[in-house]
């Protein structure tokens, strides 16, 4: 069996950011179990765990495989979905990272790297940083917000280091799955058909390509980090000027069709990314780059027959 600190275990292991960050961490040398409803399909897993987080002995039968650290992506991560199903966001967002901290501290391993949000913060004119006051606006802000002060007691009361890396809105090609704006905006133009805009379109997000998000991880798991870590470009757009933006990238133009904003909709995303940066962190993929490669996935060139 490969020593305890060759061994990584990855919750969430076959969604967006995971399955990349599964080929990041054995392209490192580490060996990884991962964890997820869907099988990992990245290359060289022996290890796989098709379970639901939450169902009774699932956590505890990961944790046998004595893993040095925990990079935990499982979530429910649809702010839509858990102003419908409040409790389920619960159970999963907090009550499964409570068992997988109890199991972490039973077992050793005493290095915790979680996804979290800028959700947590709510809204505010506030450049959004780790000192930023919580105050979250929806249930699913509410339960990244409680999993983080989970962290943060079990680093305190038992020496662990649980890190928190709050992400911006991340994107790239392995997002085709997920219901997220930039997937919506890169489908419609390749439909030809209108992209819902919430409100007047004015709201600014700062949009991280998912090879960056990565770097965060694995610099929060080498650099031992405790705590919350911001990371994003420090570059906000606005979704109007994002549509825009599309429009060049894809030779399409791209109609709106404004509604009313949903209750819990943040006005505007913008982050100071200090600490991470003090760690070494540096996005290197630009916007019209990043949508470039997610659109050639959304819209792949055709081949002529022959």
């Amino acid at each position: 069996m490969p020593s305890k600190t060759s061994v990584a275990l990855v919750t969430g292991a076959a969604g967006f950011i995971g399955s990349a960050l599964v080929r990041a961490l054995r392209m490192s040398g580490l060996r990884v179990i991962a964890l997820d409803t869907q099988p990992c399909l990245a290359d060289g897993v022996e290890d796989v765990i098709v379970a639901d987080i939450t169902t009774a002995g699932v956590v505890e039968d990961a944790f046998r495989r004595e893993p040095a650290v925990v990079f935990h992506l499982a979530a429910r991560t649809s702010v839509l979905q858990s102003t419908k199903d409040p409790d389920g966001s619960y159970q999963v967002n907090v009550a499964a990272t409570q068992r997988l901290l109890e199991c972490a501290r039973q077992g050793g391993t005493r290095q915790i790297v979680m996804a979290s949000t800028n959700a947590v913060v709510g809204a505010t004119d506030e450049i959004i940083s780790e000192t930023t006051p919580l105050r979250p606006l929806t249930p699913y802000g509410a339960t990244k917000a409680a999993a983080e002060m989970l962290g943060s007691a079990y680093s305190s009361a038992y020496d662990m280091a649980v890190a928190a890396v709050r992400l911006t809105n991340v994107y790239g090609p392995g997002m085709l799955g997920k219901d997220t704006f930039v997937i919506r905006l890169l489908r419609a133009a390749a439909d030809g058909r209108p992209v819902t805009i919430y409100g007047d379109g004015l709201q600014e997000r700062d949009y991280l390509y998912v090879d960056d998000a990565l770097k965060a991880f694995l610099l929060a798991w080498r650099c031992e980090v405790s705590g919350p870590l911001t990371v994003g470009t420090e570059r906000s757009t606005s979704v109007l000027d994002l549509c825009q933006l599309a429009e060049r990238v894809t030779g399409q133009t791209i109609e709106m069709d404004h509604v009313a904003a949903p209750p819990g909709e943040m006005r505007a995303v913008r982050v100071d990314t200090a600490r991470a940066r003090s760690l070494g962190f540096r996005p290197t993929t630009g916007l019209s780059d990043g949508l470039a490669a997610t659109w050639t996935r959304v819209n792949p060139p055709r081949v002529p027959v022959a």
